[in-house]
């Protein structure tokens, strides 16, 4: 009895501190978000808060948290210009829908067959977007309509900052650039025993405080008395008229679609950082789903699952879904309990925070790493989504992205079927592979692989398959990680061919 007591207030210790640092990487992050989004700071608030309680409470991935992303901070911005601040509310409660329906009919498991090279371009894309926007902050101007138009000012709008007259201008870009150096600066140089301390926490509180102390004329976070005021509510008729108009109708599709698609791959890559409950994919659609009607409703931002925080969630200790829920109640509390507290912060601080985040979604190593990996395919399909999502927009570049994918399988359509046969002899399970391991046959295949039990030695035998594309290549290599983590020797039978020894090679047992 008193063993269960003391796992209990373990796991009660454990979730209490990862929430507190969840939260401190939260807290700037929902209100940068939504500043960057074309939005006030409090609808982020208000996402986080329903991320944290409401789907944290349902999530089908315990250890995941859910809030505001970057990922659909310059859609969300176009929606906002284009249609106003209503019509978002009902394209989040329509896409909330959409979700909730695709989790009732079992289609989770499809969205990890959306290439990684896709998702890996399209949030290149994005982040360039949030740079190119908030480079515009930073100077506490405010961003032009479009990502190109925010791009090609950038260079215009440094000149006009004078090194000898300081005004606004100056001041909201010293802020900024103190806010990302102390950012940078804390990560790189954090004492050990202050690790889980956020490095964007600490940027914006020396700006904050610094704007406290000298008082410069610069634009700050507006944060009403109550963090509902000012929020337009969705009414009966509002929804009437989104479910008759067809662009509303499919813009809700496109959020569904890209939330959906983030939140899930999210949940793999952090189901890749423990070793607890994998995700139950359709719940966790389902969860989503609620949050993001429940945040339409409440004039909040559409959320996904979020990686950054959920990383941070996983690296401080979190045991259970407690952390997330509790994450969501620290920001609630602090929004009713210290809003001067937030008024106090330069929105150039936060601009500072979205430079440093969007810039990191940039990773041309993961375009490098596509073609040493797998050839030039991949890497131009990365390519090509990122910059289509640039100089259009995010559904034009993830559908461009989405049909250069299936140029991929083409000279394969004529064997695209892939049959999986299982036997264990021994205490050795062999699964054998026939046909074309491609994006098209990835739900089937990832299910098989994930009922396998751990402990003991698997063959995967791949010498009968005519083809392997690199979106299989990556789920398999990713399993055999989790696997071999839980003390399962996995071991390939390849058949002699060059290219499956070279794609598989780093995780070859």
């Amino acid at each position: 009895m008193s063993e269960a007591k003391s796992s209990i207030a373990s796991t009660l210790s454990r979730d209490f501190i990862a929430s507190i640092v969840v939260f401190l990487v939260a807290l700037p992050l929902c209100m940068g978000i939504a500043v960057a989004s074309g939005m006030p700071p409090q609808t982020g608030l208000i996402t986080g808060i329903v991320g944290g309680i409401v789907v944290g409470a349902l999530a089908g991935s315990p250890l995941q948290v859910s809030g505001p992303a970057a990922g659909l901070a310059v859609l969300v911005f176009e929606i906002v210009r284009e249609d106003g601040v209503a019509a978002l509310a009902i394209i989040a409660i329509l896409a909330g829908a959409f979700q909730i329906a695709a989790g009732a009919a079992r289609i989770g498991h499809w969205f990890r067959a959306i290439s990684p090279a896709i998702v890996h371009g399209m949030l290149a894309g994005i982040g360039l977007l949030i740079v190119a926007s908030q480079l515009h902050v930073l100077l506490d101007r405010s961003p032009l309509p479009n990502g190109l138009s925010n791009l090609a000012a950038v260079p215009g709008a440094f000149v006009d900052l004078s090194p000898v007259s300081v005004g606004s201008t100056e001041w909201a870009f010293a802020l900024g650039a103190i806010t990302i150096i102390s950012f940078l600066a804390w990560e790189k140089f954090r004492p050990k025993a202050l690790r889980l301390v956020p490095g964007a926490l600490i940027g914006v509180v020396v700006a904050t405080l610094i704007a406290f102390t000298l008082r410069p004329d610069v634009k700050r976070v507006v944060v009403p008395a109550s963090l509902l005021e000012g929020v337009k509510f969705p009414t009966l008729a509002d929804i009437t008229a989104g479910l008759t108009s067809p662009p509303i109708l499919i813009t809700a599709l496109v959020i569904a679609f890209i939330a959906s698609a983030e939140t899930l791959l999210s949940a793999a890559a952090v189901d890749r950082m423990h070793d607890g409950p994998r995700t139950k994919y359709n719940k966790e659609l389902f969860s989503q789903g609620v949050g993001n009607m429940v945040c339409g409703f409440l004039g909040g931002l559409p959320m996904t699952g979020v990686i950054v925080r959920s990383s941070a969630n996983v690296q401080a200790g979190a045991a259970t879904r407690l952390s997330t829920m509790l994450h969501g109640a620290w920001i609630l509390a602090f929004v009713m309990l210290l809003p001067w507290l937030l008024r106090e912060m330069p929105t150039a601080a936060l601009a500072g925070v979205l430079v440093v985040t969007g810039w990191r979604l940039v990773k041309i190593s993961h375009a490098t790493h596509l073609f040493n990996q797998y050839g030039a395919l991949p890497a131009a399909i990365w390519a090509v989504t990122f910059v289509m999502v640039v100089v259009t927009d995010l559904l034009t570049g993830v559908l461009t992205g989405l049909a250069l994918s299936l140029l991929e399988i083409v000279p394969h359509l004529h064997n695209i079927k892939l049959t999986i046969d299982q036997k264990t002899e021994n205490d050795v399970t062999e699964v054998d592979l026939t046909g074309a391991a491609t994006f098209v046959n990835l739900p089937k295949l990832a299910n098989k692989l994930d009922e396998l039990p751990d402990g003991g030695r698997i063959r995967l035998n791949l010498s009968k398959v005519s083809y392997l594309d690199h979106t299989c290549a990556e789920m398999i290599t990713d399993w055999v990680s989790r696997k071999a983590k839980r003390g399962t020797t996995v071991e390939y039978e390849l058949g002699g061919n060059p290219r499956y020894g070279q794609i598989l090679g780093e995780h070859s047992q």
